[in-house]
């Protein structure tokens, strides 16, 4: 299984705007595309010199071809709609992590 991690800092002037956004339209979306299996939505709990408040979407996929047919298929639309909405206001930068194994 691979888990397809979105860390994003959020300005504090478009904050609650996001998060309900991404609570109430995005995360959905992504789910909608089959391509995941769950997602968690954790905030980071760490004081950012560069201000505003960090989150990280946990995205789980049951295998690379899931990922990579998201990357090519979905990804693009999605991301656009969050980088029209909230441009330089978010930070976002992206990792896959793969679960070896769980205890």
């Amino acid at each position: 299984m691979f888990i397809y991690n979105v860390t994003i800092n959020i300005d504090e002037s478009i904050h609650n705007q996001w998060l309900s956004w991404m609570k109430t339209k995005h995360i959905a979306e992504v789910l909608a595309t089959k391509k995941f299996k769950k997602a968690v939505l954790v905030k980071v709990l760490v004081d950012e010199e560069m201000g505003g408040t960090t989150y990280s979407v946990q995205y789980y996929a049951e295998n690379r071809a899931d990922l990579e047919d998201y990357y090519t298929n979905f990804a693009p639309k999605l991301r656009a709609e969050g980088l029209q909405l909230f441009g330089d206001k978010m930070l976002a930068f992206r990792t896959e992590l793969e679960i070896l194994e769980v205890f």
